[in-house]
């Protein structure tokens, strides 16, 4: 295990170098990408070795949700395993990478509009360690979990996560994860390791992608607005959000490019975002 002895001079690496980090948007899908030899985690893997090395990593889960913001502090989170049902294989998984108290601080600094606890108890869960395990598997890179306010709009945040922009100038990875169409309800169960997808999900998944392209953050913020195949993608917000936070961190001069753009299910989409 990594020592935090290890990181004692992380807070003095926490400058602007001259360098914009992209922020990513991953499409999580089911915690077995997170031990599997997939396409998804494959291009996890590649996606990594294509931007530059962060010196840490903070993740806006679709899984957890506070009333009020969060973000973990520990110097070495625990590995959550926040599911029922899966092999025993996935549930011996620990992804022991260490945590960073004092980025928790500074960024908990950065916002204004509301206050930032500081959290000891949570840890990473699915939507963090499936993706980033396969990403930085040495678990050598300070991890953290920002939490969904669930009591808050799709405005508060994506206006929260402008509030976070700074970190980017100083080689902070910011995920946000999740799935843009996102309806287990309707999933075809049996089809959810090949590409399927009914005609309403392929519809509203290509509606994001041009909204996301175009820049037309107001359309993607008033999802509700978007007609009945958008809320048939989006029955309950925590897996859309964190697309606000990816694309709410956008930089004026950042390209869009997507990854993993398939639909699994039916009615769950893999599809990704890279900015920058």
């Amino acid at each position: 295990m990594t020592t935090i002895s290890a990181f004692k001079g992380f807070a003095n690496n926490l400058k602007e170098d001259g360098h914009l980090m992209p922020v990513l948007f991953v499409g999580h899908g089911s915690p077995m990408n997170g031990i599997e030899d997939s396409e998804f985690s494959r291009r996890w893997t590649q996606m990594a070795k294509e931007i530059p090395t962060p010196k840490a990593v903070i993740v806006v889960s679709a899984h957890w949700l506070t009333k009020g913001s969060k973000i973990t502090a520990m110097d070495f989170p625990q590995t959550i395993h926040d599911f029922g049902g899966f092999p025993e294989e996935l549930f011996a998984v620990q992804y022991p990478a260490p945590g960073s108290p004092t980025l928790a601080k500074e960024t908990a600094s950065l916002i204004t509009t509301t206050q930032i606890e500081l959290d000891h108890d949570w840890g990473l869960d699915h939507g963090a360690w499936t993706i980033v395990r396969h990403m930085y598997p040495n678990a050598n890179i300070p991890v953290l979990q920002f939490s969904i306010d669930y009591t808050k709009n799709a405005q508060y945040h994506y206006d929260l996560a402008k509030e976070l922009y700074a970190l980017r100038k100083k080689g902070v990875l910011i995920i946000g994860s999740g799935n843009m169409v996102h309806n287990l309800r309707m999933a075809a169960w049996d089809k959810l390791n090949v590409p399927y997808a009914y005609d309403w999900a392929t519809t509203i998944n290509e509606r994001f992608k041009a909204l996301v392209l175009d820049g037309d953050h107001r359309a993607l913020i008033n999802y509700n607005q978007l007609g009945r195949e958008a809320d048939l993608a989006i029955p309950t917000p925590e897996h859309y959000l964190p697309l606000l936070y990816t694309i709410g961190l956008k930089g004026s001069k950042d390209a869009v490019s997507f990854f993993n753009d398939m639909t699994v299910g039916g009615s769950l989409t893999m599809t990704s975002v890279k900015l920058g």
